[in-house]
């Protein structure tokens, strides 16, 4: 996540994200885009599922490209029993920028989403494991895996109107850059069925700040802020997703370096997806 999990490459991601659907596994992948996740089954202890596959124009976490602008395909697998969840979900990669053969990534994640009246809490861990990755350089020996802890807050106002906030930890961050703090709030709005269609309105605001000037990948600067709008039209099990995305992370003014190769410029994204059952 940050500028981070960084960039991707279309091949890698295919069989990747078909391996994902078979059954083995964010989101940025599993939150779509800022939408605060459902509630946990109502019916008590209760054993969920669903897989998912998605082409995409460019894979941007918070913000920024991770496949240096060109599209992927990504792929996952949600588990559920009662309160707690479990999954994984991967993309393809392009890191070339970055002087890393990193093609693919995949998260684990799992936690557990207590509801109170109307309100939904989220607990969980996310590990973000880019397979078969060079360490980048320099330093050598640095290593992309890392850690995120997570808690979460959601719920629904005034009946298709839902609001959330997450707030994400890394003691050690992508390319062993030190702590980093993501703040998130969200919200979506779904209209009434037109036809066949469910049409949706997600956005999401975030601010990011770490330890390390670095710890955007030779960016040289520590905080940034990002954002997403988009529509979404649902149609049975397949979305259309017409998002922009924007950060602060390409102003030279305010920042004092633009983002590399233009990986945090404002952005038009479409994504399709088919999620299961």
């Amino acid at each position: 996540m940050t500028d981070s999990r960084k960039l991707a490459a279309v091949c890698g991601a295919a069989s990747l994200a078909l391996i994902a659907i078979s059954g083995a596994a964010v989101a940025d992948g599993y939150e779509e885009y800022g939408a605060p996740p459902p509630p946990p089954a109502a019916e008590g202890r209760k054993f969920t599922y669903s897989f998912n596959i998605a082409g995409t124009s460019d894979y941007v976490f918070r913000g920024i490209s991770q496949t240096d602008n060109d599209p992927t395909v990504q792929g996952g697998i949600d588990l559920g029993y009662g309160i707690f969840y479990a999954g994984g979900w991967a993309s393809g990669l392009d890191f070339d920028i970055y002087g890393n053969d990193a093609e693919v990534e995949i998260d684990w994640y799992g936690g557990v989403r207590p509801t109170w009246g109307p309100v939904t809490f989220d607990f969980g861990a996310i590990y973000y494991s880019y397979p078969g990755a060079s360490q980048l350089a320099p330093p050598s020996g640095t290593q992309l895996n890392y850690w995120e802890i997570k808690g979460g807050v959601s719920g629904t106002i005034h009946n298709d109107l839902a609001l959330g906030l997450n707030i994400y930890y890394s003691p050690d961050y992508f390319g062993e850059t030190g702590t980093a703090w993501t703040f998130e709030g969200n919200g979506g709005y779904t209209f009434h069925k037109v036809g066949f269609f469910v049409p949706s309105i997600t956005g999401a605001v975030g601010y990011q700040d770490g330890n390390s000037g670095a710890y955007l990948v030779t960016n040289g600067y520590s905080n940034y802020w990002y954002w997403n709008a988009g529509l979404a039209v649902a149609v049975e099990a397949l979305t259309f997703d017409f998002r922009y995305w924007g950060s602060n992370a390409d102003n030279a003014t305010s920042i004092g370096l633009t983002c590399i190769n233009h990986l945090c410029d404002d952005r038009f994204v479409f994504t399709a997806k088919v999620a299961l059952p």
